[in-house]
């Protein structure tokens, strides 16, 4: 029992072993099922529906806890020990409810027309927001701009005070550094630098230092309020997990009519555009493309080994600075995994893009080596220069690909597969690359290498490649 945990502890910061503990008194006669159907949405509505309670239910056969699983799935959300704690007092498990807080009198009840109500982001979106529920519920009666603001600043003010650097910006200081929102592009005198996730990035002056706003628009599947929660993931993820491979961010907005995210202007674009030669940009070169491929890497093993699932790797989300280091960016999706990265998750709505998802994560499973796939089709675009998806071209997804190449029947061979616009390439180094990639391309998760062991290859190949460069000198 650990004395520090107190009802507004969030449940992500359980111990594994305390999970444990729990389930014990939970799995047994399949009490975790009134955990499970007393857990609400903020509308009122179950948290979980009978397909999610399937799922936990087949972990049994498999030898896993849903008692783990399901503590794992919902403290992705901002819910705290009291929340589960009023819950199991609800269905009378006072032993495991005294698990957590061993204070908690045998004798205390709870009035059974009142239910706990639990801030939960909806199935689509489940995040780790750090406001507790409690500041949240006053949120309910406010104009949804000051609900809004208000959200953000106590997701900033719960904070540790080192990771503390981010600024707040008013919504029309940022629509001054970026010429109203000016949507023609930078070539033709605007401001617009492209199209991100879930918004449009625009290019502005702050402070004599270039930037790029992000202005987050609701699109037709994705409603104000699951966009509201995007913004505060992707706070609250660059607000605690710091890296040279991940984009920092300098601040945000969201007193206006969109919420508005700032960082650095990476001003070599993104990897999708250098390896298409956009704006006639010279092509990348062999080492260049390891570097970032190892840039990336470790990026991903820092978020991993941080507890910390991306989503929506891709080649469009890793950014370059002044001298090409890979930066990774677009957390809106990322979900926290507990303490164990191995673990996972299940969501009902399938989120990402289509050409770099996993098999399992087209099933809603959320797992770290759902990226390490994710990072496989990266890998091939490196390689080839083609995008990861054409619907002209047959196969149409980069992916499926490698199974021509693979094919000894098949007339595409690794090298005709290289891109032609890349010059100082070696053939080993190559095949390396290729045959890591082939790995993190798996069908099955369980036999893809984890990132960690993605970082040794790509450090491997760099390293061949330095000593190929003293060796000419």
């Amino acid at each position: 029992m650990n004395n520090s945990i107190t009802s507004t502890t969030y449940i992500r910061n359980l111990s594994y072993s305390l999970r444990r503990k729990l389930s014990d008194f939970l799995d047994p006669q399949d009490r975790w099922k009134d955990v499970i159907v007393s857990i609400r949405k903020p509308s009122g509505e179950l948290g979980y529906s009978q397909h999610h309670v399937r799922r936990f239910e087949r972990l049994v056969a498999q030898g896993e806890s849903p008692t783990v699983a399901l503590l794992a799935d919902w403290g992705t959300t901002n819910s705290t020990v009291g929340e589960l704690v009023d819950i199991l007092k609800s269905h009378k498990l006072l032993a495991a409810a005294s698990i957590l807080l061993p204070d908690l009198k045998q004798n205390d009840t709870v009035e059974e027309d009142v239910l706990p109500e639990i801030q939960q982001a909806s199935p689509a979106v489940q995040t780790n927001s750090a406001a507790p529920t409690r500041l949240l519920e006053d949120t309910e009666t406010r104009p949804p701009a000051e609900s809004s603001v208000l959200q953000t600043q106590m997701l900033l003010e719960s904070s540790e005070p080192e990771h503390t650097g981010v600024s707040s910006f008013l919504y029309n200081e940022l629509m001054k550094i970026t010429g109203n929102f000016d949507d023609r592009p930078i070539s033709d005198g605007g401001s617009r630098l492209g199209e991100g996730g879930f918004g449009i990035v625009y290019k502005g002056l702050l402070n004599d230092k270039p930037v790029a706003v992000k202005k987050l628009n609701p699109m037709e599947d994705i409603s104000l309020e699951e966009l509201q929660v995007q913004f505060n993931q992707e706070i609250q993820t660059l607000k605690v997990l710091k890296h040279e491979n991940l984009v920092d961010m300098v601040g945000f907005s969201s007193d206006g009519q969109h919420p508005c995210l700032v960082y650095p202007l990476m001003v070599n674009g993104s990897l999708l555009d250098r390896i298409a030669c956009l704006d006639e940009s010279p092509p990348l070169f062999w080492r260049q493309r390891c570097l970032i491929a190892e840039g990336t890497a470790r990026g991903l093993e820092y978020l991993h080994s941080n507890h910390h699932v991306h989503r929506d790797v891709k080649s469009a989300n890793i950014l370059l600075d002044e001298t090409f280091v890979a930066k990774i960016s677009d957390f809106g999706l990322t979900r926290a995994s507990a303490k164990r990265t191995s673990t996972t998750m299940m969501t009902e709505r399938i989120v990402g893009t289509r050409a770099y998802m996993a098999p399992e994560a087209l099933r809603g499973q959320i797992t770290s080596k759902s990226d390490v796939f994710s990072f496989g089709v990266v890998l091939l675009e490196i390689l080839s220069g083609l995008s990861p998806a054409d619907e002209n071209r047959e196969p149409q997804f980069l992916m499926e690909v490698k199974d021509d190449i693979d094919d000894e029947e098949e007339d595409l061979t690794l090298e005709e597969f290289l891109d032609k616009k890349m010059s100082n390439w070696e053939m080993s180094q190559v095949e390396s690359v290729y045959s890591l990639a082939c790995n993190c391309l798996l069908d099955r998760k369980n036999r893809r290498p984890v990132i960690k062991q993605v970082l040794l290859e790509l450090k491997g190949v760099v390293k061949s490649i330095s000593l190929d460069f003293r060796a000419q000198d």
